[in-house]
């Protein structure tokens, strides 16, 4: 399974992969970080099919097609803000993934290229948040043998440090 799981560090919106996961506001409405990134490569194209979609709900994901990106369709997944840790945060948190995995299954995609959710603007520790998305994508790749490849683009050598640590921690 694990040959299925890779970590790396790069530019997420240059992946040719099914889908890449956009670390979304709610409003789906691109903003900072990885979500203005997607936004900015995509093309207004992608704005403009956003707004089709109204809002997303924390803990849940929404696809749209990948415009001007390599990868043929982004999934919008709207993580939690970190409060503390005391209002369901790690909960939501694996929620968007799980959302992700759903939406890859019913659209039959078998590549997939994340960010790491919420750990940017919406504050959440990254070291609590590797745990969480690790576990979340080895169910996946258990459950569905048929997905091929599931990536995880960090944006600095910390980040990935992070995520290297939490791979091989027992």
């Amino acid at each position: 399974m694990t040959e299925r799981l890779e970590l790396i560090q790069g530019d997420i919106t240059r992946f040719a992969v099914d889908a890449v996961v956009n670390a979304a506001n709610s409003a789906l409405s691109g903003g900072g970080g990885v979500d203005g990134a997607i936004h900015r490569a995509a093309g207004p194209e992608l704005v403009a099919e956003c707004r089709t979609l109204g809002r997303c709900p924390t803990g849940e994901a929404r696809i749209t097609k990948g415009y001007r990106l390599p990868a043929a369709h982004v999934i919008h997944a709207v993580g939690p803000v970190w409060w503390g840790g005391d209002r369901g945060e790690d909960a939501l948190l694996a929620s968007c993934y799980r959302s992700v995995f759903a939406l890859m299954e019913q659209h039959g995609l078998r590549t997939v290229a994340f960010p790491s959710i919420s750990t940017g603007s919406y504050s959440f520790p990254i070291e609590r948040a590797a745990p969480i998305a690790l576990r979340e994508m080895r169910e996946a790749l258990a459950r569905r043998p048929e997905l091929e490849r599931v990536t995880v683009v960090l944006f600095s050598a910390r980040d990935l440090k992070v995520y290297q640590e939490a791979l091989s921690a027992p």
